[in-house]
């Protein structure tokens, strides 16, 4: 491999409008050309991927290794010329659509993620899942269907996940044979290969849109009411501390995008994750991203010790990009301790569950609290969750809005202000609407204190009943 393919697969973005072949009996079959055969080799046919091989080794050995790679367009024109070139000296007879197709799944290999890139720049696609070289799905409408596309082999999906996860300073290899990484425009990858992996290499990217969801099209989707909207809107002003729960895919981080842009422009916004996906809009921003051990054990930064340090930044918000360990009772600490308005995600069944999760998360960390005092501390924290769940028929819907009004004895009480109420189904699609409960939550006074007035009729309470 030339040195300048290793350039470009440690710190290349892939940006190029690489497709990979969409036809499944193609890959499979022979691309048959006429061309004058190489001295030494008597025969008239090359598959499609020797003829692949052939041209892109061929490509990669004519690149000029100094080039600068981070200019895309001039290192495509150039590799355009340098293809255009090879298959005139080597008398490689193509029609124009397979021209221009081969001329795209070399770029690929070259400058983007090879056989994903096509996937990655469809905006329809929300998840990419690898289950080995030749099983490859996505997620289009919150459903799950097989492509016909596919690797080479094995290796060729191991040198994609190096690609990825090298510029970022992580690796993977038998001794640590997962790693989490994101691409350049902020998309969730995960990747696990073998021994631990009994499939083959896998990859599972969860795409960001490239044009972050708004407010507008949030409602549109049905996902959650502007009344609703504009209570949290109102509460993120108001510096409330906020936990946003739910399952794997049901759209957590993408409403804690929205949340976020609630936030004050003059505030200083501190955010921690595994992998930075957040799109924060504000200027004021510092990103924090936590770091595996090295190959030696050592420099692992966790999201707790970043969560600590970021307590001493100055942060007028924390926003930690999701909650799964002992870092639950620094955050809690950090709530408590005069950073309102932090928010955080977190994996759970319902909004009961969210706080039962806190309390198993905090006995992580191994203080021995009585549970009492970490109940204390969850319900004096937390003033809100939002809990969403992605439904039956792969729609994302907020379905509580939940107040946490403090302690009873031994247990921590709630109040929904919000709940999504389903009617039934309509052509396959869930009917129902995020509906008001008539309570009006506790903290309206510090909603109110902050200047924010919001109309009674947002909790479903009507004028006359009020009086």
């Amino acid at each position: 491999m030339s040195s300048l393919l290793r350039r470009i697969e440690r710190g290349q973005s892939g940006k190029s409008r690489a497709a990979s072949l969409t036809d499944s009996e193609s890959r499979l079959s022979a691309l048959k050309t006429r061309r004058m055969p190489p001295p030494g080799v008597k025969t008239q046919h090359d598959t499609y991927f020797d003829l692949k091989t052939r041209v892109q080794n061929r490509l990669l050995a004519e690149l000029d290794p100094s080039m600068d790679v981070s200019k895309v367009g001039e290192v495509r024109r150039t590799i355009q010329e340098l293809f255009e070139q090879i298959l005139a000296e080597e008398k490689i007879v193509l029609t124009r659509p397979e021209r221009v197709r081969l001329f795209e799944q070399i770029s690929a290999e070259i400058l983007g993620f090879g056989p994903l890139q096509e996937l990655l720049e469809d905006d329809a696609i929300t998840e990419v899942m690898v289950n080995g070289a030749k099983n490859i799905y996505v997620e289009r409408d919150g459903k799950i269907e097989r492509v016909p596309v596919a690797f080479e082999s094995d290796e060729h999906v191991m040198r994609i996940i190096d690609r990825i996860v090298a510029p970022l300073g992580r690796r993977i290899d038998e001794a640590s044979p997962y790693v989490d990484a994101r691409l350049p425009d902020g998309s969730r990858v995960n990747a696990i290969i073998p021994p631990i992996s009994l499939v083959g290499p896998t990859i599972t990217i969860r795409k960001f849109s490239k044009i972050p969801i708004t407010v507008e099209q949030l409602i549109e989707f049905g996902s959650i009411t502007s009344e609703a909207l504009q209570f949290l809107k109102a509460c993120v002003e108001a510096r409330l501390n906020i936990v946003v729960s739910g399952g794997t895919g049901s759209g957590k981080t993408t409403l804690l995008n929205i949340l976020s842009s609630f936030i004050p422009a003059d505030e200083r916004i501190i955010t921690i994750e595994n992998a930075a996906e957040l799109q924060l809009r504000q200027e004021h921003v510092v990103t924090l991203e936590s770091r595996p051990p090295n190959i030696e054990g050592r420099g692992e930064v966790t999201i707790r010790q970043l969560v600590i340090n970021s307590l001493r930044m100055r942060p007028d918000r924390i926003v930690v990009g999701e909650i799964r360990d002992e870092a639950a009772l620094d955050m809690l600490q950090a709530m408590n301790t005069g950073h309102d308005g932090s928010m955080t995600t977190a994996h759970s069944n319902s909004p009961r569950d969210t706080l039962a999760r806190l309390e198993t998360m905090t006995l992580m960390a191994g203080m021995e609290l009585p549970v009492r005092a970490i109940r204390e501390q969850i319900a004096s924290a937390v003033d809100l969750i939002i809990h969403q769940e992605r439904m039956r028929d792969g729609s994302r819907k907020v379905v509580n809005i939940t107040e946490v009004t403090g302690m009873e004895g031994n247990v921590i009480t709630t109040t929904d202000i919000f709940v999504f109420e389903q009617s039934g189904y309509d052509g396959g699609k869930v009917v129902g609407q995020l509906r008001p409960t008539g309570l009006r939550p506790k903290f309206m006074d510090q909603i109110e204190a902050a200047g924010i007035h919001l109309p009674p009729t947002i909790f479903g309470i009507s004028r006359r009943r009020r009086r």
